[in-house]
């Protein structure tokens, strides 16, 4: 096995080209519009097998903890991953261009029957089918934390998700106590 592939996941498949990610990344965009991840992660771990489910949850907390949207942030550590700044450039603008034209052209309709209430009933439903979304993605990505070896991320999820899900305190406090408490638990304890 050679090193680029040793890299990622699924060593058994070759590296994308700059056309692959591009691309990949441009149907995430189309197919999720409005809410990418679970179509990120679907197309990353099951369709591609580019990255393994710990990856993809490493990708995103790292993507969720630096500035900008999270699935951008992940997009260019996978482009980078596969082919370098090129890699990343190709990702990010496969991510980008169909939902800015997309975005543009759907303001300029909303602002000629925005006022209807037919609209705005589509946008509650759309609402509630982004929410599960959201929960059945979220579920899969905990499913990796269940694991013997585990134990101690899922203390720190659970933990988190009280302080900023229960508690209320806000995300950036939350990260400024409870990650270097969890890197030094990951420390001492091993990963």
């Amino acid at each position: 096995m050679d090193s680029a592939t040793s890299d990622k996941g699924s060593a058994d498949l070759a590296a994308p080209t700059l056309a692959d990610l591009s691309i990949a990344f441009t149907g995430i965009a189309v197919m999720g519009f409005g809410g990418v991840l679970p179509w990120a992660r679907r197309m990353l771990l099951e369709q591609r097998r580019w990255l393994t489910a710990e990856e993809f949850t490493e990708l995103l907390s790292l993507g969720q903890f630096l500035p900008g949207g999270n699935i951008v942030n992940v997009s260019i550590v996978v482009g980078q991953r596969f082919r370098g700044p090129l890699g990343s450039l190709a990702a990010v603008l496969g991510l980008l261009a169909a939902p800015i034209a997309i975005v543009i052209a759907l303001g300029g309709l909303y602002l000629r029957i925005g006022q209807l209430s037919v609209v705005h009933g589509a946008l509650h439903g759309m609402t509630a089918a982004a929410s599960g979304l959201i929960l059945s993605m979220a579920t899969k990505m905990a499913l990796p934390l269940f694991k013997r070896d585990k134990v101690l991320s899922l203390a720190v999820a659970a933990v988190t998700f009280g302080a900023v899900g229960l508690a209320g305190l806000s995300l950036p406090w939350a990260l400024v106590v409870l990650v270097p408490i969890s890197v030094a638990l990951a420390w001492r304890f091993g990963r």
